[in-house]
């Protein structure tokens, strides 16, 4: 694209004046036209993997539950717009694959001039978990999307840390091959987010490699400019795994949002094969659905009033697990008293307090999420910033007055508060 508009104004170079100014002004109105129509994530995303056909009660009881991106197929765009969800597509044309194939090809055309301007449309599923072998071909698919409708998603998971090396398509240790498996990812695809999906509740113990997983992807999109998604575990599917509960529902949720989280979805919704979930067979709502109806909402709130500000730092107090760096002793926001240092070992919870810092570019933070790190006991403490302090309420969306630099907290098991610092 960018090449393209460098040779319209140089085929014009010789035209008079005035003819050259009105090209100028009509090339810039064209380029602000294409970054105007480019995707934009708007509402914080609250999705999930594998549910149901999207009837009317089915999208009627995700909208009561706080769910606001719902997957579906082309048929089912008009149960999304009549319930105020927004859909991801749905497709066999969507892959690599049909680039190949004129015929095809013509099919995915005749499909996005179709779906593009619904009203509900806001993302194409790509696929899950590709190989970095897979990246080139990928990368041509969602190019070939962004071009012919930029307003909307092409969305792409990845693999989490544990994955191997032949999955990844990359080589070296763990860390190595990950890492080099994003750059890949970023420089390959562009994709316009990141999602990953790391499960971490094993029935042995907690998975030691979580915050490494958050740690790494939230530098990727930091570095890349774009938002991040992480899925979440909230059923078992083998005997090696649990089922997690509403307090470990709500760690997740906390921890995605202090490390700069714009997307949360959960694994699963409802499917054959796996216990627990968001909803039975039959649609019955499951104890973390009952959950995840106000913790769903508050993630949105707060990930909404972090959306204008970008993810500066993210401290451990307490336990400090792999890919996490402890709180220093003169960091903008603290706690007093200071939290001990805690020995961490692996399968154990991770115990403690996190600050995910955020604020503008080149500025001190001004806002910090407190995070209560074990989800099995509530904690209080008190909270001291460079101003005055104030917290945000996510169940109303209300600050409250800003009080002085210190803010007492009870924090629930694996919760965490939004607070500001006002001057």
């Amino acid at each position: 694209m960018l090449a393209r508009r460098r040779d319209f104004h140089m085929s014009f170079r010789h035209l008079p004046p005035l003819t050259t100014v009105f090209v100028v002004i009509v090339a810039a109105v064209a380029v602000a036209a294409d970054r105007d129509s480019s995707w934009k994530i708007d509402a914080p995303i609250v999705t999930y993997w594998a549910g149901p056909l999207l009837t009317d009660a089915v999208a009627r009881q995700m909208a009561e539950g706080g769910w606001n991106l719902v997957w579906c197929g082309e048929k089912e765009l008009d149960v999304a717009q009549r319930h105020g969800l927004r859909a991801q597509l749905q497709d066999g044309l969507l892959a690599p694959g049909t680039l190949d194939k004129p015929e095809q090809r013509a099919k995915l055309d005749a499909l996005i001039a179709r779906v593009r301007n619904h009203p509900a449309l806001y993302s194409y599923f790509i696929t899950d978990e590709p190989s970095a072998a897979g990246f080139p071909a990928l990368g041509k698919l969602v190019a070939y999307l962004r071009e012919r409708d930029p307003a909307h998603l092409a969305y792409i998971n990845l693999f989490p840390t544990y994955a191997s090396n032949e999955q990844l398509g990359t080589k070296g240790d763990k860390i190595t091959a990950y890492q080099e498996h994003l750059r890949q990812y970023v420089n390959v695809v562009k994709p316009s987010l990141v999602s990953y999906d790391h499960y971490q509740f094993a029935k042995q113990g907690d998975n030691a490699d979580y915050f490494l997983n958050l740690m790494m992807i939230r530098r990727t999109a930091l570095e890349a400019r774009v938002p991040f998604l992480n899925i979440v575990q909230a059923c078992t599917w083998t005997p090696s795994m649990r089922v997690p509960g509403p307090d470990e529902l709500r760690y997740l949720i906390y921890t995605t949002l202090a490390y700069g989280g714009q997307g949360v979805s959960y694994y699963v919704y409802c499917h054959p094969g796996h216990t627990g979930a968001i909803a039975l067979a039959d649609g019955t709502p499951t104890p973390l659905y009952n959950a995840l109806k106000s913790l769903n909402r508050e993630f949105v709130a707060i990930a909404k009033e972090l959306q204008p500000l970008r993810s500066l730092a993210v401290y451990h107090a307490g336990m400090s697990p792999p890919g996490s760096d402890p709180l220093p002793p003169k960091a903008s926001f603290q706690f007093d008293p200071p939290v001990a240092p805690l020995a961490y070992s692996p399968p154990e919870r991770v115990r403690g307090l996190l600050l995910g810092y955020f604020g503008a570019d080149s500025k001190p933070p001004s806002h910090v999420v407190a995070v209560n790190l074990d989800y099995k006991a509530e904690t209080r403490g008190v909270l001291t910033g460079p101003g005055s302090l104030a917290g945000f309420d996510a169940a109303s969306g209300v600050w409250s007055a800003a009080t002085g630099p210190r803010l007492e907290l009870r924090l629930p098991p694996g919760g965490g508060k939004l607070v500001r610092a006002e001057k």
